[in-house]
């Protein structure tokens, strides 16, 4: 009977370590599928952040037209098209004399007025036109402020795209004024 017995003890042993195996291979087949659910949901919210980084790379462009003469300087942010205005903002907005409407000091404010307006909008990055009064009478350089404005409206936040000159230049169209002999002084 002895012999029986640990016949009987060796198979419930061994039984039982079958099970422990089972449940082992079972724990870890269980562990997997805990551990593959965790980083299914890494990869997912690491695919959000990249929509969400994409998002906020994203930015929307707008035009800013800088007119800088000698008497003022303007600047007017507009929508790619250039058919909607973001912000509007002259010399005469920031100073009281007409005479320092041109000045440097007066387009950095003139631009960091502009700046906070369509940044307020939601406007991120511009593509700078510049334009002097040009024409067959006008300067073909443009004013003191124009550098100015392009300074303050990078120092603001804004990304800056294309720098492009708009200046109006005459086709020998109208005759030039100053008579044959040209202005006399």
């Amino acid at each position: 009977m002895n012999k029986n017995e640990e016949k009987k003890e060796i198979k419930a042993v061994s039984a039982e370590k079958q099970e422990s195996k089972k449940e082992k291979k079972e724990n870890t087949q269980e562990k997997k599928v805990k551990i593959e659910v965790k980083e299914n949901k890494k990869e997912e919210s690491k695919m959000e952040e990249k929509k969400e980084r994409r998002k906020e790379r994203q930015i929307r462009w707008g035009i800013a037209h800088i007119f800088s003469s000698y008497n003022n300087t303007m600047v007017h942010v507009t929508d790619l098209t250039g058919s909607e205005t973001f912000a509007r903002v002259s010399g005469g907005h920031v100073v009281k004399s007409s005479r320092l409407e041109s000045s440097p000091t007066a387009a950095m404010q003139v631009a960091r007025k502009a700046a906070q307006e369509i940044l307020a909008k939601g406007i991120g990055g511009v593509h700078i036109y510049v334009r002097a009064p040009g024409g067959h009478n006008g300067p073909k350089h443009p004013g003191p402020g124009a550098q100015a404005a392009i300074r303050a409206l990078a120092r603001a936040g804004l990304r800056i795209g294309v720098i492009k000159d708009v200046t109006p230049l005459p086709h020998d169209g109208c005759r030039k004024k100053g008579g044959r002999r040209g202005r006399r002084i």
